[in-house]
Formats: C-alpha cells, sequence, structure tokens
C-alpha cells in the first residue's frame, strides 16, 4: 500500500467576500479596494520632540506596523511635522482636534493623510471648502474620524447618545460636505468603546457608501480586556469583508498594538502566518510540562519570518494528529517525544531533548522555505 503524507492541512481561503469599496493612497501604502489590510498604530511621544518620536515610529516600523498617526495639538507639534514626515520609514498621519489651522500645517508639510474630528473641531463645517482644496491640490487624503467620546453636539441632541446611527449620520454628512467640493479621497472611522455599538455602526456604514474604512474600538482599555474587545469587534467585521485598516487601542506601548493587529490578520488569513506556535491547554492527561515546553520553543524561535506551523502537544489523545498537521511538531508522553515534520514521524527523543530538537528542526525547515523563496509577505488568497 502506498503511504499517504498528510501534512498540512487544507483550510478555508476566506470567510467572505470583500466588501467594494474606493482605493485611496496614503503614502505609499495603498487602503481600499484590493489593497491588503493594513495595520496601523500611534505614537504616544510628544510629537514636538523629534527624535523621540522618530524613534518610536522606527519601532513601530521594526514590528510590522504600516501607517502610523502623530498627534499635533500645539504649533510646536505642526513644525515638527514635516520633518517626521520626511524622515519617517512608513506614511505619517496627522492626528487633528479643535484647531483647523493644523489641517493646513499637515498639508504643507507632506503628511501622508490628515485625520481630522469634526465633533470637536470648531466651526469645522465652515473650513471644509478650504480643506478640500488644499488637500485635493496636494493629493493628501482625509480620514474623518468619528468618535463616540467627541460625538458633535447637534447628533447627541437628536439621537440621545452615540448609537450606531449617530455615528454613521456624522460621518457621512462630513464626507458629503467634502464631496460637495470635489473631494473624495476619503476614509471613514466611527469608533466606540463597546464591540457592539461598535460593529453594528461599521455594518450601517459599510452598507450606506464606498469609503474605505478604518476599524477601532476606541478606549479599549489595558491590554488584555483591549486586546478581547478588539479581536471580537475586528473579527465579527472583516470576518464578513468589512475593514481596510485597523488599530487596536491599547493601554500599553503602541508596538503591543501592532502585534495584537498582526496576529488578527493573521488568524484570519488576512496576513501570511508567520510563526505559529499550536499547544495544548494542558489536562490530567498531559506527561509533560506543556506550559513550560511551549515557552521554550516560543522563545527559541522568537523573530522568525517564515510561515511556519510548531504543534507542541502533551498526551497521546490529541498529540499525534495535531503534531502530524502542522509543518512541525512533537506528540509527548511517557519521558520521550515522537517529532514530526510535514506529517512524518522522524525520531523519538527524550523528553530533556524535545526542545532543542524542535528548534533544530525548525531552522533547517526555515533555511529550505528560503532558498524555495516561501517568506512571510502577504498572503496568495485572502478575502477579496
Amino acid at each position: 500500500m502506498t503511504a499517504i503524507s498528510l501534512g498540512m492541512p487544507a483550510v478555508p481561503t476566506k470567510l467572505a467576500e470583500r466588501r467594494v469599496s474606493r482605493k485611496i493612497q496614503v503614502g505609499t501604502v495603498a487602503v481600499g479596494g484590493d489593497a491588503p489590510v493594513s495595520v496601523q498604530s500611534m505614537t504616544t511621544t510628544r510629537t514636538s520632540d523629534i527624535g523621540a518620536t522618530l524613534q518610536q515610529i522606527a519601532e513601530l516600523t521594526a514590528s510590522g506596523c504600516q501607517i502610523v498617526r502623530v498627534a499635533c495639538p500645539t504649533q510646536d507639534d505642526a513644525d515638527a511635522l514635516a520633518t517626521i514626515a520626511r524622515k519617517s520609514q512608513i506614511p505619517v498621519i496627522a492626528d487633528i482636534h479643535f484647531q483647523p489651522k493644523y489641517v493646513f500645517a499637515a498639508i504643507d508639510a507632506g503628511c501622508a493623510a490628515v485625520r481630522v474630528n469634526p465633533g470637536n473641531i470648531k466651526q469645522f463645517d465652515d473650513k471644509v471648502k478650504e480643506i478640500a482644496h488644499a488637500a485635493r491640490d496636494s493629493g493628501t487624503p482625509i480620514r474623518i474620524g468619528v468618535n463616540a467620546g467627541s460625538l458633535d453636539a447637534r447628533l447627541l441632541k437628536k439621537y440621545g447618545k452615540a448609537t450606531p446611527e449617530a455615528l454613521v449620520e456624522s460621518a457621512l454628512w462630513e464626507a458629503s460636505l467634502f464631496e460637495e467640493h470635489g473631494f473624495g479621497d476619503i476614509k471613514i472611522s466611527v469608533k466606540h468603546n463597546d464591540p457592539v455599538v461598535m460593529v453594528n455602526a461599521y455594518r450601517q456604514l459599510a452598507a450606506a457608501c464606498d469609503y474605505p474604512l478604518h476599524l477601532g474600538v476606541t478606549e479599549a482599555g489595558p491590554a488584555f480586556q483591549g486586546t478581547i474587545k478588539s479581536a471580537v469587534a475586528f473579527g465579527a467585521l472583516l470576518s464578513e469583508g468589512i475593514g481596510d485598516t485597523i488599530r487596536v487601542s491599547l493601554s500599553a506601548p503602541p508596538v503591543e498594538e501592532i502585534k495584537v493587529g498582526l496576529q488578527i490578520l493573521e488568524s484570519l488569513n488576512l496576513k501570511q502566518r508567520r510563526l505559529e506556535i499550536v499547544s495544548c491547554p494542558s489536562c490530567g492527561r498531559a506527561q509533560v510540562d506543556v506550559y513550560k515546553l511551549a515557552d521554550q520553543v516560543s522563545a527559541g524561535l522568537e523573530g522568525m519570518e517564515v510561515p511556519l506551523r510548531v504543534a507542541v502537544m502533551g498526551c497521546v489523545v490529541n498529540g499525534p494528529g495535531e503534531a502530524r498537521e502542522a509543518d512541525l511538531g512533537v506528540a509527548s508522553g511517557n519521558g520521550k517525544g515522537q517529532i514530526f515534520v510535514k506529517g512524518e514521524i522522524i525520531k523519538t527523543v527524550p523528553e530533556s531533548k524535545i526542545v532543542e530538537t524542535l528548534i533544530e528542526e525548525a531552522m533547517k525547515i526555515a533555511e529550505q522555505m528560503e532558498k524555495d523563496g516561501v517568506m512571510s509577505g502577504e498572503p496568495e488568497v485572502s478575502i477579496s
């Protein structure tokens, strides 16, 4: 009988057809249309401190961030924009509140895009014509960012609170004003701290327009809570094909936002998966310390860029099956581990040798993948 190599299982390449949206260009990054979903974050430094801001942007870039937003609440911040936009390795969006004059400063500074919050910019509607002309002449996209916490007083009075309908009406009203003046390079966000309200708002917005949408749960909270909220909300929307850029808002260092955002996209096959550790939660059947093994393997393979799935399993019930379906895996028990590569058992090693053997085999597979040109990047197929 001919042996059949099981190897990696076939997985669905998409959960839904991608929502059709217009495409805009944010610096070097295409947003909307058939462009991949991109990951954003925001600096926490004072923008006027050019060195510190550029250092944080460099750290974000290294972690996989594709677009970065910087705050611009003062004239000193506005004065720093030109240098930051010129020296940043990724497109810089200026975040403008309260003072419309900084919108023009950001455009003049060469920022890749400008985010405006209509709810807290005084007499914003009166400035739309000027902003539209300046943005059109410079080719600078505008993100209309509506937030539950700073919703226009007129809409709060009409709806009583920041409902999905209120958020959507605010965003589409402001977009219509730009369109009246011949400007359509617009991206929209309608953020709320409640994932249910946020999801409903984006669903309504997606059905009502073709603008690219930036997803965000605002004020999501500390790292654990914010990660859960963002994963739930983004997962619901992205699985329906809604969303063109994302920002995970955490009360944590910005690099942590990028880690979570990338993981969300990789989990939905919207970005090619890099290193993925599949490990069991452990139970009374486990005959090895799965927690320790998984942590040690993760640490030993940290930074690996090739799309490699490694299964670290601790019992004979699900262990062999999971290990067989991964690129590389171990099924542990009775003081030893069976090592699987591409579905085949290649050796059995003592428990004390499991970690070093997995790392050694992972390096071999990664080296071969690199030779074959299989590197991490955008997926060949995604929600489209």
